[in-house]
């Protein structure tokens, strides 16, 4: 299975770190093509040797490559949100997972819409679950 793993960047990289786990996670069950996402050397400017249209061409490149799109959405991004609606109009499956905040809810534009699956989680333990049944429904969808 290809995962296609969203996460903030140019948005904040407080959460790189957290990324990086949930790729390891996603990688006991697939290919995630995003792995950069993870990682913490990269800058809150984001890649800096590639050019927004080459970043643009080969992210595209990816969506269309991957078979299901896991997107932490705890720190809002505008380029995770067109990953999003992106992937969402190609009819892929598409988690989005989200920690809880008293400061912050989940955009309804994501909450509200059926064709999202959207999970809370407050930890990775709980993740691992989420991950787990997401990516089997896909899987039978797929096969």
């Amino acid at each position: 299975m290809r995962i296609y793993f969203a996460g903030s960047i140019r948005g904040g990289r407080d959460d790189a770190d957290l990324y990086s786990r949930i790729i390891g996670l996603l990688k006991e069950h697939g290919d995630v093509l995003t792995e950069h996402v993870g990682d913490s050397g990269l800058p809150p400017t984001g890649e800096e040797r590639l050019t927004d249209e080459a970043i643009f061409q080969r992210d595209v490149a990816w969506l269309e490559e991957a078979d299901v799109i896991v997107a932490e959405v705890s720190i809002p991004s505008h380029g995770v949100g067109y990953e999003i609606g992106r992937a969402e109009a190609s009819g892929k499956p598409v988690l989005c997972i989200y920690r809880r905040s008293g400061e912050r809810r989940l955009s309804a534009m994501l909450g509200g819409n059926p064709a999202l699956v959207c999970r809370t989680y407050e930890s990775l333990h709980d993740l691992e679950a989420v991950l787990q049944a997401f990516l089997d429904d896909a899987r039978d969808h797929c096969t």
